[in-house]
């Protein structure tokens, strides 16, 4: 997964084209620490279909509150450079966030 901060967000995300999944935590958020084992599981299983990021909202708060992130975890998806979806909080679990893959 690739880390991503105010530098290289945009290269990284909104330039892209295909779908690109990017996970905003805090090491201070406990589901979001169980939830980026299966992030990370997911990236390398569908490594070279679809991107995976992070940002760790700590250290990134101006790009969190940029992109309009108000809690965490947040999962945003985008496809060619343009965000489709937003799973945040509870929203956030493995099996939706599967499913919004699927629609990428």
């Amino acid at each position: 997964m690739i880390e991503l901060n105010k530098d290289n967000y945009d290269a990284e995300v909104k330039e892209v084209q295909g779908a690109v999944v990017v996970d905003f935590w805090s090491p201070k958020c406990d589901p979001c620490m169980a939830l980026l084992p299966f992030v990370e599981k997911l990236a390398e299983e569908l490594e070279g279909k679809v991107k995976f990021c992070k940002v760790n909202s700590m250290q990134n708060r101006r790009l969190s509150i940029k992109e309009k992130v108000l809690g965490l975890p947040t999962i945003l998806f985008y496809k060619d450079g343009e965000k489709v979806a937003e799973l945040t909080k509870e929203d956030a679990t493995e099996e939706n966030i599967k499913a919004e893959i699927a629609k990428l």
